[in-house]
C-alpha cells in the first residue's frame, strides 16, 4: 500500500489535502504529519483512514521516524520559516536517507523567476537532491482575506499592504488541495512537472475591497503604504522578522512585475472551474463581518 506523508496536514492547504486525498477513496494510506497526534485527531474526527506521526520542521529528531516508508512526500513552506539550508535541506536529505524519491512540493507562481523568494531555493534543493518530484506553483490565496489579512479587516474594515494597484491571481485553497490531491495520487503519471494553479480573475486590492462592501454590506477600504513602513507595521504587531520579510516582498514585488498568468491546469485536472472571488466573499462573508455578530 502507498503511503503519502501530508506536512501541514492542519493547516489550511493541508487540510484540503487530506480532505481530497480521502475523497479519492483509493487504497493508499494517508499520514498527517503533526506537532502534536492528539490535538491533530480532535481536527480529523470525520476523517477515514487517516494515520498520525509527529513531525516538527523545526525538530531534527523528529524526521526519520516520520519518513518511514513513505512513498510520497507532501510538502510545504511554513510561513514562518524562510531559512531554506537551515532547515530545509536537512530535511530533505533526512527524506532521502530514508528512502523517499518523490516530492510533491506547494510552490508559488512564478517561483521559477523569482531568486528571492524561499519557493525558488527549496524547487532546486529538490532538484539537486535528485527526487522525483511535482511543483504545484499556485497563485495568491484567497484565504488571505479569512487568514493573514483578517484581524485588520475585521477591526479596522481597512487592508494595508505595500502593494499599489498590482493586481494578483486569486485562487481558492480548496481547489489547490484538489488539484494536488490529484497530482500526489497520479504521480508517476505527472512526475517532473509543474503545474500553475490559479484563478481566472487578477484583482488588485482596491478592487477586491470593493467587492468585499458590495457583498458584506460593510464598508472596507485599502490603504497601500510604502514596504520599509509595511515591515515596521509588521514588525510592532509581534509579526516573527523572517515572516514579515516574506509578507513585505509578496506584496510589494508584483508591482514591478506584470500581471499574473492565468493557467487552465486546474481545470484540466479536475474537469472544474475554479471559485471566483465573489463566491468565496459570499461563502466567507460570516468570517469578515465577525465584529458585527
Amino acid at each position: 500500500m502507498k503511503q503519502i506523508l501530508v506536512t501541514g496536514a492542519t493547516g489550511n492547504i493541508g487540510l484540503e489535502v487530506v480532505h481530497y486525498l480521502n475523497a479519492l477513496n483509493s487504497d493508499c494510506e494517508i499520514i498527517a504529519a503533526v506537532r502534536h497526534v492528539a490535538d491533530a485527531k480532535q481536527i480529523f474526527t470525520d476523517t477515514v483512514n487517516l494515520q498520525f506521526r509527529q513531525f516538527d520542521f523545526e525538530n531534527p529528531e523528529t524526521l526519520s521516524a516520520a519518513f518511514h516508508l513513505v512513498d510520497v512526500l507532501f510538502l510545504l513552506r511554513p510561513p514562518q520559516i524562510s531559512e531554506v539550508d537551515k532547515f530545509f535541506r536537512p530535511l530533505l536529505v533526512a527524506a532521502k536517507a530514508n528512502c523517499i524519491r518523490n516530492v510533491v512540493f506547494l510552490s508559488v507562481q512564478g517561483a521559477e523567476k523569482s531568486k528571492v523568494i524561499p519557493h525558488n531555493k527549496i524547487e532546486n534543493l529538490i532538484q539537486e537532491l535528485e527526487f522525483n518530484y511535482i511543483f504545484v506553483r499556485s497563485s495568491y490565496f484567497m484565504q488571505n482575506l479569512t487568514t493573514t489579512l483578517l484581524p485588520e479587516i475585521v477591526k479596522d474594515k481597512r487592508i494595508t499592504l505595500p502593494s499599489g494597484k498590482a493586481k494578483f491571481n486569486w485562487i481558492d485553497v480548496k481547489n489547490i488541495g484538489e488539484a494536488t490531491a490529484y497530482l500526489i495520487f497520479n504521480f508517476a503519471k505527472y512526475q517532473n512537472r509543474s503545474f500553475e494553479i490559479t484563478g481566472t480573475e487578477n484583482k488588485n486590492f482596491a478592487e477586491v475591497v470593493k467587492l468585499m462592501s458590495e457583498i458584506t454590506g460593510e464598508t472596507i477600504s485599502f490603504q497601500s503604504i510604502n514596504p520599509i513602513s509595511f515591515y515596521f507595521k509588521k514588525r510592532k504587531e509581534g509579526m516573527a522578522s523572517g515572516f514579515a520579510v516574506v509578507m513585505t516582498t509578496l506584496h510589494f514585488l508584483p508591482r514591478f512585475q506584470k500581471e499574473p498568468d492565468i493557467s487552465d491546469h486546474y481545470q484540466k485536472l479536475t474537469g472544474k472551474k475554479p471559485t471566483s472571488i465573489r463566491e468565496f466573499i459570499a461563502r466567507e462573508k460570516e468570517k469578515i463581518t465577525a465584529s458585527q455578530q
